[in-house]
């Protein structure tokens, strides 16, 4: 047995949450205040994800880079290959906010999406 103490970022009263741990299943969580911190614990010490945002660049764009995001959370371990990914992409202007800029990101099959647009120059 183990525990793990969490920061929750479920909500933003950020409570202190305990997770304890048998056997890699979380078989406890304590110190949440909603059932938003007890599901963070018990993802968080299993499987942890995470939401990637960033800047793409563009080429014959209004602008330099457009803001991106991962249409849904990836698996943490991925994020590096991500951001990796993310730096060496280049897109054509025009694009628009909720377009697909990338469809399976660093292999996890979540689409990169830009949140804002870019006119051609």
């Amino acid at each position: 047995m183990s525990e793990r103490i969490l920061t929750c970022i479920g909500c933003p009263m950020g409570c202190m949450l305990t997770a304890v741990l048998e056997n890699g299943t979380v078989t406890s969580v304590s110190g949440n205040t909603c059932r938003r911190g007890d599901d963070y614990a018990r993802k968080e010490c299993v499987a942890p994800e995470r939401t990637v945002t960033g800047t793409v660049r563009v080429a014959n764009g209004s602008a330099p880079v457009i803001s991106v995001r991962t249409a849904s959370p990836i698996p943490k371990d991925k994020v590096m290959e991500a951001a990796r990914v993310m730096a060496s992409t280049a897109v054509s202007a025009p694009i628009s906010a909720g377009d697909t800029v990338i469809a399976n990101l660093a292999g996890t099959g979540v689409a990169l999406i830009a949140t804002r647009g870019c006119e051609a120059r």
